[in-house]
């Protein structure tokens, strides 16, 4: 299986298993991803969900199987469920309604460097090495997934890692902005980082989510949404145990 989702607690883990052709991704994988991310989003003792390799210090991934998609890419019919069952991919993970945490111990390129994008976190380690490289193949990156780009790193560095395809080092990843967190052991940290996670109030963070992406998409002010949910907080059950925690000095139980 060259995806799998397990589950350690509250935490679901999306696996990529295909060690031995540097995690690449194949059309059957991309098709099976949204359903194991809905089966995540949709199990309500998971709090947060980690993307990883089955290996430590393995590529996270390697992008597209190019072989595969130097066979099928001049078929039209084949390109066109190509790049729907990506973009399905990159939308529906980077709208996951919990937290996402992209683990990344290797190379993160192409297709790969993409997934991590469409996370909310990216925590990788001292050999990760991050590049988008259309422009080695001679093709165009997607709009969406520009944007994701450009929202974490600016149009500067963006055009930079487009138009050259340059590969570039965790440590530099993280001065411009393209990695969340630089750690000598990322399992470690992003295990520390859902931890934390699962013990703050869910409800907080998927309407947080929410807001950040109306924002992302451009909206500058509050409207009915916005307040409705600003509102309805005040009466859920997670402001109550986090008021009375509070007050009795404990840690809160969310729900």
């Amino acid at each position: 299986m060259t995806l799998r989702l397990e589950k350690t607690g509250r935490v679901a883990h999306l696996v990529i298993d295909r060690a031995d052709k540097r995690n690449a991704f194949t059309q059957e994988m991309w098709e099976m991803l949204p359903g194991l991310l809905d089966q995540a989003m949709q199990d309500d003792d998971v709090r947060c969900m980690m993307l990883r390799a089955s290996a430590r210090d393995s590529a996270f991934c390697a992008g597209a199987d190019i072989k595969e998609f130097a066979t099928g890419a001049r078929d039209a019919d084949w390109r066109a469920r190509n790049q729907a069952a990506i973009n399905r991919v990159q939308h529906e993970l980077a709208r996951a309604a919990k937290p996402t945490i992209a683990v990344i111990d290797g190379d993160c390129v192409g297709g790969g460097c993409g997934l991590s994008l469409a996370c909310d976190f990216r925590v990788a380690g001292p050999k990760a090495r991050f590049g988008i490289t259309p422009s080695k193949l001679g093709l165009v990156y997607p709009l969406h997934d520009t944007k994701l780009l450009v929202d974490l790193v600016g149009p500067s560095q963006a055009k930079r890692m487009l138009f050259t395809g340059q590969l570039l080092s965790a440590k530099e990843a993280l001065s411009i902005g393209l990695i969340t967190m630089l750690e000598d052991d990322p399992h470690q940290a992003a295990d520390q980082l859902a931890q934390t996670l699962t013990e703050t109030s869910l409800h907080s963070q998927t309407m947080s989510k929410a807001i950040i992406g109306k924002v992302l998409d451009g909206q500058v002010d509050d409207d009915d949404e916005t307040r409705r949910l600003f509102d309805q907080a005040f009466w859920g059950t997670d402001f109550d145990e986090g008021v009375s925690a509070f007050l009795e000095k404990r840690k809160p139980q969310f729900k």
